[in-house]
């Protein structure tokens, strides 16, 4: 039986310090895996059906075979395992700014560590996916190997919501000269989709609206046994133009 509590891991970052940590869950006797940046809760396997959904959206809005995939922000894999459940995947990058959150997944610290770093499939990309995305000077585009290539999906996971990003430098992103920038990134009829812990902002909608040729709002409800009730994501999925 594995201890009530544990910090795995726990080292600075130029973010904060950010910690990866397992305790007990007394009512279903599973292992929970947290992540914190700072004393804020970044992520927790214990309500996982965003993330899952994200990836299953935005594949689902896809037509085609042999698809290769972005996703940004790593944390504790969800999005990227679901992703390669996709027979259709040929190809996968996983983007994080933070190399530490990289390396608990190839130590395999984290439970879905192992089958992500031994499909291959798969790779783990230290990066700012915004400057990424948006083509900053000297890194261009998601595939270091291959500069200027675009893709059939960009899932996108690591700010709270468009209105609550992790960092000031991440807004520019989710106005229409970022969406656009990112949008390039794209191949034609390709989809953009965005997890949010926010409920759906219709003022986003608009900017995405602006920017895709369709774009579709979903809201994934889910149990929250630590409230005693049911608590909602929101996953905006949008096209490229064709």
């Amino acid at each position: 039986m594995s201890k009530r509590f544990e910090e795995i891991d726990w080292r600075p970052t130029p973010m904060g310090e950010i910690s990866l940590r397992r305790r007990r869950d007394p009512a279903s006797g599973t292992d929970v895996f947290e992540v914190k940046l700072g004393d804020e809760f970044l992520m927790s396997s214990q309500f996982v059906e965003g993330e899952v959904e994200l990836a299953r959206l935005g594949l689902a809005a896809l037509a085609g075979d042999a698809v290769d995939v972005v996703v940004g922000g790593l944390g504790l894999g969800y999005t990227a395992r679901t992703v390669l459940e996709d027979q259709r995947v040929a190809s996968l990058i996983v983007v994080d700014a933070l190399g530490e959150v990289i390396d608990w997944h190839r130590r395999h610290l984290v439970p879905l560590g192992a089958g992500l770093t031994h499909d291959p499939r798969c790779r783990l990309v230290q990066g700012d996916f915004f400057s990424l995305a948006m083509g900053e000077p000297g890194e261009v585009g998601f595939d270091p190997d291959s500069p200027h290539h675009r893709f059939d999906a960009v899932l996108l996971d690591i700010d709270h919501s468009p209105r609550h990003v992790l960092h000031p430098g991440h807004a520019a992103l989710y106005t229409p000269e970022g969406l656009r920038a990112l949008a390039g990134r794209l191949l034609p009829g390709g989809v953009f989709a965005l997890w949010s812990n926010d409920p759906p902002d219709g003022e986003f909608e608009a900017v995405l609206a602006g920017v895709f040729a369709g774009t579709e709002t979903h809201v994934v409800e889910f149990d929250n046994p630590l409230q005693g009730g049911t608590s909602a994501n929101t996953v905006y999925v949008s096209r490229n133009q064709a």
